[in-house]
């Protein structure tokens, strides 16, 4: 058996995935969290009988290998469900996703964005340009019309920059392309056929999604919580933890997000400290409501595409299952993005979220919040502005002449599902078996 030491540092899904891969094929290795529980951004946690994510999180399958590795550590505790997802638009909603569901809309705006979607489909859509920013994807992929009404409103409050000032390296597949006889069947009566990678998701039956990570871990050796790294020294190939202890590695994957690894190696060269500065991200701020009546919509979640408007979505626990909220009770989630280039007061931001879910009539005037949560998500997603892949490949170049083995949507800075998270795990578990 191999004698290189291994350390993972972050017990979210990433790290969890990472060391089960190694453990799995017999590598020893140890992880070591900041917090009380292993999870990261896949915690959970129970208020007066609700039991509320870390923001929504819910898992989308597009591997076979993912869903097999999932529904074997969860079995009959993962529940397959249809996406009902909707947008808020014009004050009335439509179906999810708005390029393919425009009944329901002011006719003006149907024709519209009917009209240029003929024509920019004979027009040979993505053919125009090659590498086009985000604006120009947009306006090649689905016309003028949707682009105004939702496409650039909605990822510019999303992004929380304009479309132009992104590139398409995100994409992946995340926002579906409808055919032409798509969008015209979908404009003149109501089309429940479903688009996209999301259209069917899975969530546990029992617990929240923190049920997955729990999976992972019962099933993990050598996991330290509230252990913080202080300091990663390059030189000796070793980690000082909060308590003082001090570990030797011999590869150390990392999932901490990349903006935070400066403020962990002393002694940074100047030029790759100025590579870290230039990572930009928004960030999530997540309120959870806990309601006095039932939620009978069924609806899973809402996009809010108008800036007037704080929130750029809403989603509905207790949609995903019955057991979130105690009986005769319902909850949801909101989330409002914000970065340095766009901030939010947040000592009114609770506030704000509360009222604009009245002004979209998912609170009445007469409902009552009987319990609250909020959550701040420094590291939302990364921004994927013309400067993203430069720095990043430059990044990723200096960590791996040290042995550091980025992991995970922030320890390797991409846009990545849970599911791609779960496979970057077992990438780098393979990464570090097939060399140590």
């Amino acid at each position: 058996m191999s004698k290189k030491k291994i350390l993972i540092l972050g017990a979210g899904l990433a790290g969890l995935s990472a060391a089960w891969h190694l453990q799995k094929k017999g590598r020893d290795c140890q992880v070591f969290e900041q917090e009380p529980e292993a999870g990261g951004l896949c915690r959970s946690k129970k208020v007066n009988g609700f039991t509320f994510d870390y923001d929504g999180h819910l898992l989308h399958f597009r591997h076979r290998y993912a869903f097999n590795l999932v529904n074997k550590l969860l079995g009959c505790n993962l529940k397959p469900q249809q996406r009902n997802a909707w947008i808020y638009a014009f004050d009335t909603y439509v179906r999810y996703p708005f390029q393919a569901k425009l009944y329901g809309l002011p006719p003006s705006v149907i024709k519209e964005c009917l009209i240029d979607f003929i024509h920019t489909s004979r027009n040979g859509h993505r053919k125009k340009k090659k590498n086009p920013d985000f604006l120009t994807w947009i306006n090649q992929a689905f016309g003028q019309g949707i682009a105004r009404h939702f496409m650039i409103p909605y990822n510019t409050k999303f992004w929380t920059l304009p479309p132009q000032k992104l590139t398409c390296e995100w994409l992946d597949g995340f926002i579906p392309v409808p055919s032409l006889s798509e969008v015209i069947e979908g404009s003149v009566e109501e089309n429940k056929s479903q688009f996209g990678y999301n259209a069917r998701f899975w969530y546990p039956r029992q617990g929240g999604i923190n049920q997955l990570p729990l999976a992972f871990t019962r099933q993990i050796k050598h996991i330290h919580t509230d252990c913080r790294v202080r300091e990663i020294d390059l030189t000796k190939k070793e980690i000082k933890i909060n308590s003082g202890a001090k570990e030797k590695f011999d590869y150390l994957v990392s999932t901490i997000p990349l903006p935070e690894i400066p403020q962990l190696i002393e002694g940074l060269p100047r030029q790759v400290d100025t590579l870290f500065k230039e990572l930009k991200w928004n960030s999530i701020f997540n309120l959870n409501l806990g309601i006095d009546k039932e939620e009978n919509s069924g609806r899973h979640w809402i996009y809010f595409p108008q800036k007037e408007l704080c929130f750029f979505r809403a989603g509905f626990f207790s949609n995903f299952s019955s057991c979130l909220a105690p009986s005769g009770r319902s909850s949801l989630y909101t989330e409002v993005a914000y970065s340095k280039a766009r901030p939010i007061d947040k000592d009114n931001v609770v506030l704000r979220i509360k009222q604009d879910l009245k002004k979209t009539e998912i609170l009445g005037k007469n409902d009552t919040v009987c319990v609250q949560d909020t959550n701040d998500i420094k590291y939302g997603y990364p921004i994927y502005d013309k400067n993203y892949s430069r720095i990043r490949k430059q990044i990723l170049k200096f960590l791996s002449k040290n042995n550091i083995v980025p992991c995970g949507r922030y320890g390797s800075w991409r846009y990545l599902s849970m599911e791609d998270v779960i496979l970057d795990g077992k990438r780098v578990a393979e990464l570090i078996y097939n060399h140590a």
